[in-house]
């Protein structure tokens, strides 16, 4: 099973695009960089897409919509 799942994400963001792309953008800047929001064991997934996950079900990116 995936997590978080996408029920949860989805109650802090608006739309599953928007996710999308949050996320997508996330997981490069943490390929590029290797700079976490968290400590690298309190992950649960090990790749950089279900981090970027974690990280907004976690509230450490905060979503700006216009």
């Amino acid at each position: 099973m995936i997590y978080p799942s996408i029920d949860e994400v989805m109650q802090k963001v608006s739309s599953k695009y928007l996710l999308v792309n949050i996320v997508s953008k996330r997981a490069k800047e943490m390929d590029e960089t290797k700079h976490y929001q968290m400590p690298e064991n309190e992950y649960k997934s090990a790749k950089s897409i279900g981090r970027a996950l974690e990280e907004v079900d976690k509230g450490l990116i905060h979503i700006k919509e216009n």
